[in-house]
């Protein structure tokens, strides 16, 4: 396990992306090193890649509309069985094995991540409506890295289900908001941001990402990271968009090296 470099940021959080699960050998390290630190950081993750491969396995369709997964009631049971079930026990189980202290938990748990339903076409996805920050931060003083799985509360069901499925890139900007974090960090499958002619860009203004997203240029995935590291810097947290497959990679972002792209 790599040493962490001196880091002045204590108020950290991390979004692991579904993309890059099979390539976190170094990251559950990293995150273990800032442990042992004195950082306890909270991570959010997705799990894309591993929901759609159970989908497919279990013979549940999902739909697209306008480039978006739907979300029915049988692939809402696929989804919630995957990342509270599977992919968070697993990150959990690493982290210890590592020598770290973490306890995973989803949106639901203590109503961490309230949600409600916005767009009946893309059925049970859920938009963040509240963060219940104490619920975090017990876990944090008790010196446990929380792992959230992005399966959010729905208090006001009227017929339909208690849970719904979040996006985990909002998820880790709403709780970097929420908390007033100093860092934001995701961890993807790309280099970072990158121009309409492909050339990265290593530093962005707000205005700057919001421009990017009103005309294009961020399409895709993008857009929500943009969007999340949008919501936490009106907070005051700095954000890193940074390849996620590279060791170490999230050291070397928060030790304010050169790398990926920086929304601050």
């Amino acid at each position: 396990m790599m040493t962490a470099p001196r880091i002045t940021a204590k108020n950290i959080v991390v979004k692991i992306g579904g993309s890059t699960l099979g390539s976190h050998d170094t990251t559950l390290g990293d995150l273990v090193a800032l442990q042992q630190q004195g950082i306890t950081p909270v991570v959010v993750h997705g799990g894309g890649p591993v929901v759609t491969a159970w989908l497919k396995r279990q013979g549940v369709e999902a739909p697209f509309v306008r480039g978006l997964r739907t979300t029915t009631a049988e692939s809402l049971d696929v989804v919630t069985a995957v990342l509270t079930g599977l992919v968070n026990t697993a990150l959990v189980a690493g982290i210890q094995r590592a020598g770290g202290r973490a306890i995973g938990l989803s949106g639901v748990d203590g109503a961490l991540i309230e949600a409600r339903m916005e767009d009946p076409e893309l059925g049970y996805v859920g938009q963040v409506t509240n963060v219940r920050t104490h619920v975090l931060e017990t876990l944090l003083s008790g010196g446990y890295i929380p792992v959230v799985s992005t399966v959010g509360f729905n208090p006001s069901a009227k017929g339909l289900p208690n849970t719904l499925n979040l996006n985990a890139d909002t998820v880790a900007g709403k709780i970097a908001a929420a908390l007033g974090s100093d860092r934001l960090v995701f961890l993807t499958d790309v280099e970072g941001v990158k121009d309409s002619d492909g050339s990265m860009l290593p530093h962005l203004t707000p205005p700057d990402a919001q421009r990017l997203i009103e005309n294009g240029t961020a399409s895709g995935g993008m857009i929500p990271k943009l969007e999340a590291c949008l919501t936490a810097r009106a907070q005051g947290a700095e954000a890193w968009i940074v390849d996620g497959r590279v060791e170490h990679m999230l050291l070397s972002a928060l030790s304010s090296a050169p790398v990926g792209t920086q929304v601050w």
